[in-house]
């Protein structure tokens, strides 16, 4: 099976953006853990880890549209 390099670029982006984007929420998740329960500033902070990932999968998205393949 021949796989072209521009699928092979997207399942490695996709694949890094989502091991980035579960280590995060399990980083955010320890470290803000109060009691079985997530401090409001871990919510907080959840939130951006959530914001991070789709703003990083937008500007990937773009790159891989503006590539010449």
């Amino acid at each position: 099976m021949d796989i072209e390099r521009e699928t092979l670029l997207q399942i490695v982006i996709s694949a890094v953006a989502v091991v980035l984007f579960v280590s995060g929420a399990v980083t955010v998740s320890q470290m803000y853990l109060n009691r079985a329960a997530l401090s409001p500033t871990g919510g907080y902070a959840l939130v951006g880890v959530i914001g991070l990932f789709v703003v990083f999968m937008t500007a990937a998205g773009l790159w891989l549209e503006r590539q010449q393949f």
